[in-house]
């Protein structure tokens, strides 16, 4: 048995000594360390990108300086914090997602005269007091990390220290600040928060550029990928884990290929499919009722998919589920044939709606005429579908989410645009409009389009939308 440990004076009833006031100990733990060779987390082809895109925006803004921040990660409890995502508008600016970064942007009168520096906290590396005491930069705490002058190469741009980002914002007041700009920076130099520029990145953004599109093909590859590996799991799930095994299935997979998954992936099982955004996944996962998957993986370069698939976990929907899948899918059909160049952005939600609701009106659930409920005044199937049907996609699910209703709903789709089409149905458990064989079904589709010089691409296409193609192709994992 091993002997107690007696504590000899002169320790007992004294706290540890700081660390910090040990000249002994700073410069034991300063020295004796070789230089670590560390890669700077840029992807291939982002600082390239970034560089026009600031050069599109200086074109639109004209002379000025814009401020854009990367922001910090929230709070999650006490001293703990969630895991940093840097704000998309930061990132379409620099390619860069380093926590509390500054950009300073400023224009003069030629839309080629522009200057960009960025700064950012280096890391505090041996010598430094912050290395073993800084639990945010400290290379003790958190690792090895690329300095100021290995950004400044990487990106091309002039890169400094966040210490002089002070002095150099002093000399810029009333620039204007992107929505992601800390609000204390925003605060202490008064900086403009300025809701034009915030429309002008968002309308910019709708437009991706070639670079942004092989991003998007990315990240719907790696979701369809991850589909598979979840259906895979569907027995384990049913078994014990339930859904949230299922949504952890497909986390684990968008952390292993990309940077996580683009937002909280939706499992919902039996009468949590019709829940619009069933993410907190704590139910099981019932093997006859279908089972909703709405999923995206966010690439390292953070644009992120968006796909959504309902499906039989057995792997055979029942004729009354079937029937719900296939008046969805014909929905799904009608709005993907309206994407195109030069058609307006509404024009895919009301071919899509007009399907269900005569789908509903033939089933006898519509009150009304198909032509009353889809008037301005009626909308009254839209109880069983009251979210939209689509959104732009890209560094963010919902993307462009800052544009005016003219700039987005009520423009013209064109190329490079990047959309969803998902529409649904969601008949609830408790719902007493439906008959009792209706209640409890969840079905949505959800594919993500490119808008090409011709059409649309549908870049999620490996996965099927039948009912029977779904059936086939769930059989086949299980």
């Amino acid at each position: 048995m091993t002997e107690p440990t007696t504590i000899r004076p002169p320790y007992a009833g004294t706290r540890p000594p700081r660390l910090a006031e040990v000249p002994a100990f700073t410069a034991a733990v300063g020295t004796g360390w070789a230089e670590a060779d560390v890669p700077v987390p840029l992807p291939a082809g982002a600082a390239e990108a970034a560089a026009v895109h600031r050069a599109r925006l200086v074109e639109r803004r004209g002379p000025g300086t814009v401020v854009a921040g990367a922001g910090r990660a929230p709070v999650r409890s006490n001293d703990t914090d969630y895991d940093f995502r840097a704000d998309s508008d930061f990132v379409w600016l620099t390619g860069c997602a380093v926590e509390d970064a500054v950009l300073v942007l400023t224009a003069g009168g030629d839309p080629g005269d522009h200057a960009a520096t960025l700064y950012l906290p280096p890391p505090a590396r041996p010598g430094e007091p912050g290395f073993f005491s800084d639990a945010a930069h400290g290379e003790l705490w958190v690792g090895p990390a690329p300095g100021v002058a290995d950004w400044a190469l990487a990106l091309g741009i002039d890169v400094r220290p966040l210490a002089d980002l002070d002095a150099a914002l002093g000399r810029l007041p009333g620039a204007g600040a992107t929505p992601g700009t800390e609000p204390e920076l925003v605060r202490r130099h008064g900086l403009k928060s300025d809701p034009e520029l915030a429309a002008a990145l968002s309308d910019l953004r709708m437009i991706k550029d070639a670079w942004e599109v092989e991003q998007l093909r990315q990240a719907v590859d790696h979701t369809v990928t991850g589909f598979a590996a979840v259906v895979r799991e569907i027995p384990t799930a049913v078994a014990a884990g339930g859904e949230r095994w299922l949504q952890g299935t497909f986390d684990r997979h968008a952390r292993t290929v990309g940077n996580g998954p683009g937002y909280a992936s939706i499992v919902g099982s039996g009468p949590h499919a019709a829940t619009l955004h069933w993410v907190r996944c704590d139910g099981p996962v019932l093997p006859d009722q279908p089972l909703l998957l709405d999923m995206g993986v966010e690439t390292r370069s953070l644009y992120t998919a968006d796909v959504t698939r309902t499906v039989p976990p057995d792997g055979r929907f029942t004729e009354t589920q079937r029937r719900v899948h296939d008046l969805v899918e014909a929905a799904h059909l009608a709005g993907l044939a309206q994407v195109a160049p030069g058609r307006a952005y509404t024009d895919f939600h009301f071919a899509a709606m007009e399907v269900i609701a005569r789908g509903l009106h033939d089933w006898g659930l519509l009150p009304v005429s198909v032509d009353e409920a889809l008037s301005p005044a009626g909308q009254q199937h839209r109880r069983y579908l009251v979210c939209g049907i689509g959104h732009h996609l890209g560094l963010d699910v919902h993307d462009c989410a800052r544009s005016d209703y003219a700039s987005y709903q009520g423009a013209r789709l064109a190329p490079g645009m990047v959309l969803t089409v998902e529409p649904g149905l969601y008949f609830h458990a408790h719902d007493l409009t439906l008959p009792p064989e209706l209640r409890g079904i969840g079905v949505r589709l959800e594919d993500d389009l490119l808008v090409t010089g011709a059409g649309a691409e549908v870049l999620s296409d490996a996965l099927p939308i039948s009912a029977g193609g779904v059936e086939e192709w769930v059989r086949g994992l299980l």
